[in-house]
């Protein structure tokens, strides 16, 4: 509580200042994903891995049973619906090690944009399949599949004008 003198009646006022609500905004990741009609989501016993890519990271789980191809609830081909030869890109580990078709995948991506998603995927996935079977290692790796892609966004600096390598404009004379 603070005092405050008011000018016009020359009187001291107490003054309560109002406490205002909080409202605190948290992006909840993934815990109610919403999943289509049309979309099964896989069951039973399954191969967890994650992949990371620039800021995006994947977790994905293969099952054993089959079933739909989802990524953050929707069918694989309908998230990555803006990348060019997204389809082709999804499936190379599961050609490499002759296994398209066998596992039901369920992944739950986040951060980044789409194409460093897509990456992220790829490496969860290729990681997944080398803990379920680590003969495919052998197959994976030449391709390059398992590797981190660790090339991230240069941070930016204090006094440099808002990007990561502009520097300070020097005097003309």
């Amino acid at each position: 509580m603070a005092l405050k003198l008011s000018k016009k009646a020359n009187k001291v006022q107490k003054v309560v200042k109002k406490k205002r609500k909080r409202v605190i905004r948290a992006k909840v990741v993934n815990s109610t994903m919403t999943v289509d009609a049309s979309v099964t989501l896989p069951t039973g016993k399954y191969v967890e891995s994650t992949g990371r890519r620039k800021v995006a990271t994947a977790r994905v789980r293969l099952y054993e049973d089959g079933g739909d191809f989802v990524v953050n609830g929707k069918i694989v081909g309908r998230y990555f619906d803006t990348i060019v030869n997204a389809h082709s890109r999804y499936n190379v580990p599961f050609e490499l090690t002759g296994t398209k078709g066998k596992f039901g995948v369920s992944v739950l991506v986040s951060g980044s944009g789409a194409s460093a998603q897509l990456d992220a995927m790829i490496h969860g996935i290729a990681r997944a399949l080398v803990e379920y079977d680590p003969s495919f290692k052998a197959l994976l790796k030449p391709s390059g599949l398992l590797s981190r892609d660790d090339r991230m966004k240069e941070t930016r600096k204090i006094g440099m004008g808002g990007k990561a390598r502009r520097q300070r404009q020097s005097p003309k004379r």
